[in-house]
């Protein structure tokens, strides 16, 4: 085959290819279908796709969640159910690691509970010592929802009063931003400094708000993410990474923020029409010849004056002057409009899919079957749960292993090897993190269920308690007891003493073959 023949045939076969790739493609990648042929988004990197949005996404987030409805139910329904009252923690020491029996485990962990919630319970350990522990977390994970993310910092700060230096202190994400707002780099993004392998290496934070009353005079801080020498977490970055490479989070309702924002005008505009519609007012009108006719000059002066200052504004009830020759024309506005609720209904579900809120939890209505009550309740559980477990592993629990350091290094805790091995450290540092239980439709099917549960050995008491109300079963049992004793002790919930059964009384009509019978006239023996 000569060569003009060969390039003719593999022509051909690139031809080919392409109509096959072409036919066999997914359709969302073809541009010759006229539902896509327009639309040509970006293939940004995972920064590039949300650094330029993401002071505005952030200004967004944050007004929705001050003035729509629908967000703030979103970011509270979150924020109730993820943290509640707080994430409490129990230490879970492992004990064989560590060469402990059971009975010496639980001494060890009733020292550090003492410990931890001499801590956790104090303003103490917010620096700015207004919140408690569990306050700090709601505040941290709100500020994540709401911004995108939020930096945790760990200085330490001697006080009177307590024997612990260890402080928490949130700042704001507006902060941490490039020094001088100068443009990101391969290295630096949104105030987030990368080593060569993308681990964080500093965090750029300035001394004031970019948003406060005075931006004069605004300075920046390098802080290292890590102990240089020590390994020291010093930063704590709360967000949610959705791609390898993201720098900085975006805001819990950014995929929905357009549509709130549209629902909230369509809303108010429906509001607005309603009470124009239910405003009833009286309308004058007067003849222009008759009224130049009837009134002298000043009189017509004063009607004219009185009927120019209305300003348009409706109340039931009002009677309206118009000026001669007036009169009002309007379109019926049909309001309330049948057609509102199932309209917007339909938008919550959309927006409820796209936060993983069900439509029964994010509108708080609970008007279908049990079954699809139960089931949405359980869909909303597992999202809260797992962003619970995140809280715990990426705030709660670092948090925790620092302020373990700290009493270890006091001598308020005697750790053998908490130092020496990080094995053994991992050890000592093991805790349980457990919030408030979930809702119950049903309690009594749920405590059922529990109990099976634990008859059939796949749960324990303990399980079943902390997912209840999250208190352990330990607690609980303690309580028990004392209140057992004490109603004991106070002649209550005893049994009462088993009573001895009468004895029988014979019947004068039966006849003992081995005694003598009675005379049922007389009542007298009977002779042998």
């Amino acid at each position: 085959m000569g060569l003009v023949s060969r390039l003719n045939a593999a022509t051909l076969d690139a031809r080919h290819s392409a109509a096959m790739a072409v036919a066999s493609g997914y359709h969302g990648g073809r541009m010759d279908r006229s539902a896509l042929r327009n639309w040509r988004p970006g293939a940004g990197s995972a920064n590039a796709d949300t650094t330029f949005d993401r002071t505005d996404l952030r200004a967004r987030s944050r007004d929705l969640a001050r003035n729509n409805p629908t967000a703030c139910a979103a970011i509270n329904a979150n924020v109730t159910s993820v943290i509640g009252t707080g994430l409490s923690m129990r230490p879970r020491i492992d004990a064989e690691t560590l060469g402990l029996d059971d009975d010496q485990a639980e001494i060890y962990e009733d020292a550090i509970e003492r410990e931890w919630s001499l801590w956790a319970n104090s303003q103490n350990c917010d620096a700015a010592r207004t919140l408690d522990f569990y306050g700090i977390q709601e505040q941290a994970f709100r500020a994540m929802l709401e911004s995108g993310d939020v930096f945790g910092l760990l200085p330490s700060i001697k006080r009177t009063g307590t024997p612990y230096t260890l402080a928490v202190q949130l700042v704001e994400a507006d902060r941490v931003s490039n020094p001088s707002f100068k443009a990101d780099s391969d290295n630096l993004v949104g105030g987030v400094e990368f080593d060569t392998y993308g681990a964080p290496k500093q965090y750029h934070i300035s001394n004031k708000h970019p948003g406060g009353l005075r931006r004069t005079g605004m300075t920046w801080s390098a802080y290292p993410a890590f102990g240089a020498k020590t390994g020291r977490r010093n930063v704590l970055h709360l967000f949610e990474q959705l791609r390898p490479g993201q720098a900085r989070g975006v805001p819990f309702l950014s995929p929905v923020i357009e549509p709130l924002r549209q629902l909230g005008v369509y809303t108010d505009a429906e509001l607005q029409a309603a009470v124009i519609s239910g405003a009833f007012s009286v309308f004058i009108k007067m003849d222009p010849d008759a009224f130049q006719d009837l009134f002298e000059p000043d009189a017509q002066k004063a009607i004219t004056n009185s009927a120019g200052k209305w300003d348009g504004n409706l109340a039931s009830g009002k009677a309206v002057n118009l000026l001669p020759g007036e009169e009002i024309s309007s379109a019926t506005p049909g309001r309330p409009n049948s057609e509102f609720d199932p309209f917007v209904a339909s938008i919550f579900k959309q927006i409820g899919m796209a936060l993983e809120i069900p439509y029964e939890v994010l509108t708080m209505s609970f008007q279908s079957s049990y079954s699809a009550a139960r089931a949405a309740l359980l869909t909303a559980w597992r999202v809260f749960y797992k962003r619970r477990s995140f809280m715990a592993a990426r705030f709660c629990q670092p948090i925790y292993e620092e302020f373990l350091a700290e009493a270890v290094s006091l001598r308020r805790l005697v750790l053998p090897g908490f130092f020496a091995d990080p094995i053994v450290r991992q050890a000592w540092c093991g805790a349980e993190w457990a919030g408030d239980g979930p809702a119950s439709i049903d309690p009594v099917k749920d405590v059922t269920a529990a109990k099976m549960r634990i008859e059939e050995d796949i749960s324990t008491r303990d399980a079943e308690s902390i997912r209840f109300d999250g208190i352990d079963f330990e607690t609980k049992h303690r309580q028990r007891v004392k209140e057992e004793t004490m109603r004991k002790a106070g002649g209550l919930g005893q049994a009462p003493a088993p009573q001895q059964a009468a004895a029988p009384v014979p019947d004068p009509l039966e006849t003992d073959p081995q005694k003598p019978g009675i005379d049922p006239k007389t009542g007298e023996p009977l002779d042998e």
